[in-house]
């Protein structure tokens, strides 16, 4: 499809027999009719506009996953906001297709930037985005052929005590693990060049130090509370999670978190076919 890339990414990570995952990213589904308002409906034109190059790399990566027989593994934002049109596509294609997804922040969006993003907020909306989705889009886990696809909802940029819990029993399984977040872990290249462009980093586990050129309402937003630093310590000091696997800044980087622990991020607009050895 015009102006979507395939991206292939090879990953030696212990599989107990390769297989193919195929990514893809911050779809944004802008999805509105009156069931759910006039205002939503003139919110869905306004974004649908920013977001059809998305929409062009979900189709793609679903053409891709049939053609390969790979699971879809998506690292948030399938929707833009919450309707009944945005959740009937949702179950539409999860229905029909073999999905692995993990929350993104806009997965609870009611109205894009209306609130602060918090768990009460989250918590109005949880409950009715989660029963289109095909698992627990907060924290889930899935074994294929020996790797432990583990799954977290960090999209508020926090990790609470329940996914650090949740973690620590899947390293204790023993598996290689990959890890799905929406909000790529702060590394230093990756601040910096998020910086050069940015107010802001827009990554989870930033140094506060760092963080003081931030707007004020970023600086609360991306702040990181001390279970969350706890989760990042553990993720990184672990040999068990091989790499972590990232959307939500809407560019294709690679770096390295620590000497033996990548972290990959995916343009909105790209799919990547990981084949996992």
């Amino acid at each position: 499809m015009e102006n979507v890339s395939t991206i292939y990414t090879k990953l030696k990570i212990g599989a107990s027999a390769p297989f193919k995952l195929v990514q893809t990213t911050d779809t944004h589904f802008t999805f509105a009719d009156m069931r759910d308002g006039e205002r939503k409906v003139k919110l869905a034109e306004k974004r649908e506009k920013i977001f059809r190059a998305n929409h062009k790399a979900f189709e793609k990566a679903v053409e891709i996953s049939t053609s390969l027989g790979a699971p879809i593994i998506h690292t948030g934002d399938l929707i833009d906001f919450v309707s009944e049109a945005n959740l009937e596509a949702v179950k539409r294609f999860t229905e029909t297709h073999d999905y692995f997804i993990c929350a993104g922040n806009h997965e609870f969006s009611l109205f894009v930037g209306e609130a602060r993003e918090d768990e009460a907020y989250r918590n109005k909306s949880l409950a009715l985005v989660q029963s289109v989705y095909p698992n627990d889009i907060r924290m889930v886990s899935r074994i294929i052929n020996g790797v432990n696809i583990v799954a977290l909802d960090n999209g508020y940029y926090l990790f609470d005590k329940e996914q650090k819990e949740f973690l620590q029993k899947e390293i204790s399984k023993g598996l290689p693990i990959l890890l799905m977040l929406h909000v790529p872990l702060y590394e230093h290249s990756l601040y910096e060049e998020r910086m050069a462009v940015n107010p802001c980093a827009y990554l989870a586990g930033v140094p506060e130090e760092l963080m003081t050129c931030y707007p004020e309402h970023r600086y609360e937003q991306q702040l990181a509370n001390p279970i969350t630093t706890d989760t990042i310590e553990l993720i990184k000091s672990t040999d068990i999670i091989k790499c972590v696997i990232a959307g939500h800044i809407h560019v294709n980087t690679e770096k390295m978190l620590t000497p033996t622990l990548a972290q990959i991020t995916t343009s909105e607009t790209d799919v990547r076919i990981i084949e996992i050895e």
